[in-house]
């Protein structure tokens, strides 16, 4: 199983960006997807989650900024990133559910400076 997450980088407070995430190995289709993000010195936390259907969550700091899509032909998960915040800065993870067991991807760092 390989979760390939991109899409990350350097942009300043108010800019947008895009992560993508690759899986392979897995359902994809029936997998539950997440996205997770770590900020120095902090706990993992739940960003947005997708399901198999379609059914969206998203956490209350990054709800009406943030959309969480898929597109199962291309065994893809996306995070579209608006009004970045310095506090979004955080190394972003994806992460797969499916028949009782879950993955992680590598990680993508999202930086949010002037």
């Amino acid at each position: 199983v390989q979760l390939q997450a991109s899409g990350g980088g350097l942009v300043q407070p108010g800019g947008s960006l895009r992560l993508s995430c690759e899986a392979s190995g897995i359902f994809f289709s029936i997998s539950a997807m997440n996205w997770y993000r770590q900020a120095p010195g902090k706990e993992r936390e739940l960003v947005a989650a997708i399901t198999s259907g379609g059914s969206t969550n998203y956490a209350d700091f990054v709800k009406g900024r943030f959309t969480i899509s898929r597109d199962n032909a291309k065994n893809t998960l996306y995070l579209q990133m608006n009004s970045l915040k310095p506090e979004d800065t955080a190394v972003y993870y994806c992460n797969a559910r499916v028949l009782g067991s879950s993955w992680w991807g590598q990680g993508t760092q999202v930086t949010v400076s002037s």
